[in-house]
C-alpha cells in the first residue's frame, strides 16, 4: 500500500478495494438479543456508518462460555448467522464493508451471564466486579483450561469464522487485546501454566498462534485479521516482557499472510510501536489514543498514525457518535459528543442511533433514560 497521511484517499485491503484509510473500531454496545443475535437496532447502527472504508464489527463470542456481557452478539448458531446476514446485507447495500471480531472473554464472563464457570488459562480471577444481568457481580474463579478445553475453543473459533463468511462478512478479526482470553494466555499474570501453553514466552503465544492458523486454515488468511494491545492492562492483564512477547507471536503469524495487524491504542513516538511495524510484512491498522473528540483533533491523529506508518486508522468512538464522520472529517464540520451514559448496559437506541448526521434536523436532547445504568467499559 503508497503510503499517504491523506485517509480520505481510496485504499486496498488485500483484494478488497475501500474508498478511504478510515476504520471503523469493533465496539461492544449490548444490543444484541438475550442469545446473542444482532437486532434490529443493529442493522440500522451499522448501516449508518457505511461510508467508513472497513467496518470491523463487535467482538462476537465463538462458543456460550466466550460470553463476556449481556446482549453481546454470538456467531455459533445458524440463528446468530442469520441475524448477522441482515445486518452484513444492509451495510452492503449502503456501499460497506465489513469484517467480524471474534471475541472470547475467558475469565471476563459470569456464571449469572452465560450459566457456566468461566474459563482460562489459569484460576486467576478478574481482579474487579463485572456487569450481569443482576447488575456488578463480584468475578468468579475461573476453571484452567484443559487440553480439551483448548482444542475445542480452537474448534469453536475456525467454525464461528465459517459462519462470518456464511453470514456475509468479507473477513473476521480475531480479538487477541484488552484482557480477553487469548490476550490472558500471553500476559505473565494470568497464564500461570507449567505445560505446553504457559511458562516461557514461546509457551504463552501458542493459543494465539493456534486459533489464528484455525482461524486462517478455515477461510482463508487473506480474510482473517488479529488484533493485539502490547503493554496494555484493560481488565487486569499485565506482561512483564511486552518486546520480546510480541516479536515472538509475530514471529509466529507473518508467515501466515494474514489481511491484517490491528493495534489498539497505538502511538507512533513508542518503541514498540516502532518495532512492531519494522517487523510486521503486511498490512497495519492503527488505533490511535485519542486526545480529544473534535474534528481537529481526530485529523490531526489520523494523520500522525499514518505518517508513523499504519496503512488504516481505526476509530472508536468518532464512528459511535457520528454516523457521518467520514463526511464531517471532510468538511471540517463539528463533530458529535460522545454521550458516554448510553454507552453500554442500557440497549434502546438512545445513544445508539439517534445521533443527528449534518443533513438531519435539529433534535432536542433525548430524556435520560430510566434503564441507564453505570458504565463504559470497551471491550
Amino acid at each position: 500500500m503508497t503510503r499517504t497521511t491523506d485517509f480520505l484517499a481510496p485504499a486496498r485491503l488485500g483484494r478488497l478495494a475501500l474508498p478511504n484509510h478510515l476504520v471503523m473500531a469493533p465496539l461492544t454496545r449490548n444490543r444484541a438479543t438475550v442469545d446473542g443475535t444482532p437486532t434490529d437496532l443493529m442493522v440500522t447502527h451499522y448501516a449508518q456508518r457505511a461510508s467508513a472504508g472497513l467496518i470491523i464489527a463487535e467482538g462476537s463470542t465463538p462458543n456460550q462460555a466466550g460470553q463476556t456481557y449481556p446482549d453481546i452478539t454470538a456467531i455459533y448458531t445458524d440463528r446468530h448467522a442469520a441475524g448477522w446476514r441482515r445486518v452484513t446485507d444492509a451495510v452492503r447495500a449502503a456501499g460497506g464493508r465489513m469484517f467480524l471480531q471474534l471475541q472470547h472473554g475467558g475469565r471476563v464472563s459470569h456464571p449469572a451471564t452465560t450459566g457456566l464457570t468461566p474459563l482460562a488459562p489459569s484460576p486467576v480471577p478478574l481482579p474487579e466486579t463485572i456487569f450481569t444481568p443482576q447488575g456488578h457481580r463480584q468475578a468468579a474463579v475461573p476453571h484452567a483450561m484443559t487440553t480439551d478445553d483448548i482444542r475445542a475453543t480452537i474448534t469453536d473459533f475456525a467454525a464461528a469464522a465459517r459462519r462470518a463468511v456464511d453470514a456475509g462478512f468479507e473477513g473476521v478479526e480475531v480479538h487477541s487485546a484488552n484482557g480477553m482470553l487469548l490476550h490472558q494466555f500471553l500476559a505473565d499474570n494470568t497464564n500461570r501454566r507449567t505445560d505446553g501453553y504457559g511458562g516461557s514466552v514461546q509457551r504463552r503465544v501458542r493459543f494465539a498462534a493456534e486459533v489464528t492458523e484455525a482461524v486462517a486454515d478455515a477461510i482463508g488468511a487473506d480474510r482473517v485479521g488479529i488484533r493485539i494491545s502490547p503493554a496494555s492492562t484493560v481488565n487486569g492483564v499485565l506482561e512483564e516482557d511486552t518486546d520480546s512477547l510480541y516479536a515472538t507471536l509475530l514471529d509466529h503469524l507473518k508467515g501466515l499472510d494474514l489481511a491484517y495487524l490491528h493495534l489498539v491504542r497505538a502511538d507512533p513516538a513508542t518503541g514498540w510501536y516502532r518495532r512492531i511495524r519494522a517487523d510486521w510484512p503486511g498490512i497495519l491498522i492503527g488505533n490511535p489514543d485519542l486526545t480529544g473528540l473534535t474534528t481537529q483533533a481526530v485529523t490531526r491523529a489520523t494523520r500522525e498514525m499514518l505518517a508513523g506508518g499504519a496503512d488504516l486508522v481505526a476509530l472508536g468512538r468518532p464512528f459511535l457518535a457520528n454516523p457521518d464522520l467520514v463526511t464531517r472529517l471532510r468538511l471540517g464540520a463539528p463533530l458529535n459528543p460522545v454521550r458516554d451514559r448510553y454507552f453500554m448496559y442500557v440497549g434502546g437506541a438512545t445513544g445508539y442511533n439517534d445521533y443527528p448526521a449534518l443533513t438531519d434536523q435539529a433534535k432536542p436532547p433525548s430524556s435520560p433514560s430510566p434503564e441507564a445504568l453505570e458504565g463504559t467499559r470497551v471491550a
